[in-house]
C-alpha cells in the first residue's frame, strides 16, 4: 500500500525543490494537500509520479514540477484573487487557495466541476468556488483578477480572458508549438500583456485555445 505522506514529501524533495522552487508558501501547500484525493480512484497510486495524469479525455493534472514552477513565476500573494482555468478535479485550486485570498475556478466538464466542488468541500477549502462553463470565457462577473493561471497548453489567449486580468496583474500559460512548448509569464500594463519565457514545458492544448487555421488561396 502506498504511503501517501512519504510520496508527498518525496515529490517535493525530488521534483519540486530540484527545479529551484523554494518559496515557503508553495512548499507548505504542496506538503499539506493530499494530491491523491484529486485524481481518479484508479490513479491514486501514481498521483505523485513525475508526469501529467489524465483526469478525462480532455483534462490533465499537471506534473508537480511544471505546476510548482508556474506558481513560483506568478508569486501569488495572500491578498490576491486568482482565476484558475481548467481546474479538473480541483487540485490546483486547492493549492492556490492556500496561497491567495480567494480562487475562482473554471471547468468546462460538468462532471469534473461537480466532483471538484465536492472534494474541495471535503477538504474545507472555503475560499474557492468551482464554476462550470466555457474555459475561454473565464468568469468576468467575479473579476477582474490579480492572477490568471491555465492548467493546460494554449496556442492563443482569447481577449475575453485577457480582459479579465487586472492592470498590474500576472498570467501564466504554457504556449504550445507542435510537440514543443514553453511556459510564459505575462504582466499586464496599460491594458496590454507583455510575455516573457519562463521555462520549457509541454501539455495537451486546451479546447478553444487553438489558433484558427489560415488559408492561403493561390
Amino acid at each position: 500500500m502506498t504511503n501517501f505522506q512519504e510520496a508527498r514529501t518525496a515529490m517535493v524533495d525530488c521534483q519540486v525543490r530540484p527545479s529551484d522552487v523554494t518559496k515557503y508558501p508553495i512548499i507548505e501547500a504542496l506538503l499539506a494537500m493530499p494530491r491523491e484525493d484529486f485524481v481518479p480512484a484508479a490513479k491514486r497510486s501514481v498521483a505523485y509520479a513525475g508526469e501529467h495524469i489524465a483526469l478525462s479525455s480532455e483534462r490533465i493534472l499537471l506534473d508537480a514540477r511544471t505546476f510548482s514552477k508556474m506558481l513560483d513565476g506568478l508569486n501569488i500573494q495572500p491578498d490576491e484573487l486568482v482565476l484558475d482555468v481548467a481546474c479538473g478535479l480541483g487540485y490546483s485550486t486547492a493549492i492556490i487557495a492556500k496561497m491567495s485570498e480567494a480562487v475562482v475556478a473554471i471547468e468546462s466538464d460538468a462532471d469534473l466541476a461537480q466532483k471538484a466542488s465536492d472534494i474541495l468541500m471535503e477538504h474545507a477549502v472555503d475560499n474557492a468556488v468551482v464554476l462550470q462553463g466555457d474555459l475561454t470565457q473565464g468568469n468576468a462577473k467575479n473579476g477582474p483578477y490579480d492572477v490568471i493561471i491555465l492548467q493546460g497548453a494554449i496556442e492563443t489567449l482569447p481577449d475575453t480572458l485577457a480582459d479579465q486580468l487586472k492592470d498590474g496583474g500576472r498570467i501564466c500559460a504554457i504556449f504550445s508549438d507542435g510537440n514543443l512548448g514553453e511556459c510564459r509569464i505575462g504582466h499586464k500594463s496599460h491594458g496590454r500583456i507583455s510575455w516573457r519565457m519562463d521555462f520549457n514545458a509541454s501539455a495537451p492544448t486546451l479546447t478553444g485555445f487553438k489558433l484558427k487555421p489560415v488559408f492561403n488561396f493561390a
